[in-house]
């Protein structure tokens, strides 16, 4: 298949997959129907409003705001996955390279024992996620050396810091109220993702997604290395921190918005990279077309599966291991 190929076939992917999305749940919806609503709402269709007005509050307010913050998510940490992996030139560099899942985490437990507002618990989340990473650049900074192995070991040692940060908010935690909803949270879920947050959010995540497909020329360059990137006119150090600020940015809000959900930043470039090679300009609107498609999917099998949801968290990671254990055998057939 032609690479120029995939983008109309993954956007007409994730629209057929967006649109099953809505017609599964406890309530079932046929496609037939979903499109007689859809018409209904266009002034065309002919459903009575008693029906109308259940599907409206099944569609548009339960399902399609869980199904738009799966997409958002999906498509976020593929793209800062990407963008780290090409930044970083290494295969096994995932958006929480610098710390900013951890520093989120702790900040949305820390905010969830400091205070009952939800919208306070996604401030300190967003907050704390870029606090973790500017911990991490400003240890890279106190030291002279090669710049990008400086912002890894910055990143672990961030990172570190607020896992343990973390663990000290669950040990003070109220272990019957505070601590189960905390351990919840961890787990990543989109069960709580409200209309409101998920379209207020969506805009600062849709225009930094924008944001790092407009840099991807950059990224092609500083794959080759900083020697080769100064060479050509590149300020490495300004490109790499905007980059770095735009990863971030978008990472620390799927936090804000489903919290931990592990594996996709990591495994999706992969997948994307095998299909449509190295060259970023391509790569990553595809991975976040491809991202969006897999979590949408793996939050149907999530809440459709049992007859109790699954934390979405925990599917990615049952998924994603043996996943990149069998994308691993040829995860270096895109990078040359």
């Amino acid at each position: 298949m032609k690479k120029n190929i995939w983008i109309p076939c993954l956007v007409s992917l994730l629209i057929f997959t967006a649109l099953l999305s809505l017609t599964l749940g406890k309530y079932e919806i046929t496609l037939h129907e979903l499109f007689e609503f859809l018409a209904t709402s266009a002034g065309f269709g002919s459903l009575d409003k008693e029906k109308y007005a259940l599907f409206s509050n099944i569609l548009l307010d339960i399902r399609l705001p869980r199904i738009v913050a799966a997409a958002l998510i999906g498509s976020a940490l593929s793209v800062s996955g990407t963008a780290f992996q090409a930044m970083f030139i290494n295969p096994l560099v995932s958006p929480g390279l610098l710390g900013v899942l951890s520093g989120a985490s702790f900040g949305a437990a820390l905010g969830m024992i400091a205070c009952s507002s939800w919208f306070a618990v996604q401030a300190c989340a967003f907050l704390c996620g870029f606090l973790a990473v500017l911990i991490a650049v400003g240890i890279a900074r106190l030291y002279h050396g090669d710049r990008l192995l400086m912002l890894i070991l910055g990143g672990i040692i961030s990172g570190a810091l607020f896992t343990s940060l973390l663990s000290i908010v669950k040990y003070t935690a109220d272990p019957y109220n505070q601590l189960p909803a905390i351990v919840y949270w961890l787990m990543g879920g989109l069960s709580l993702a409200d209309g409101k947050t998920v379209y207020l959010v969506s805009i600062p995540i849709c225009c930094g997604i924008l944001c790092l497909l407009l840099f991807s020329r950059y990224l092609n360059i500083l794959s080759m290395g900083d020697d080769e990137a100064k060479s050509l006119g590149i300020n490495v150090t300004r490109i790499r921190m905007a980059l770095i600020f735009l990863a971030t940015l978008i990472s620390a809000l799927t936090v804000v918005i489903g919290g931990m959900i592990g594996w996709v930043g990591l495994i999706i470039p992969h997948v994307a990279r095998m299909l449509v090679g190295p060259d970023n300009r391509l790569l990553m609107p595809v991975a976040a077309l491809i991202g969006a498609i897999y979590l949408i999917a793996v939050d149907d099998v999530a809440r459709m599966l049992f007859t109790v949801e699954i934390p979405l968290g925990i599917v990615t990671s049952l998924m994603g291991i043996p996943f990149f254990i069998l994308v691993l055998k040829n995860a270096r057939k895109g990078w040359a």
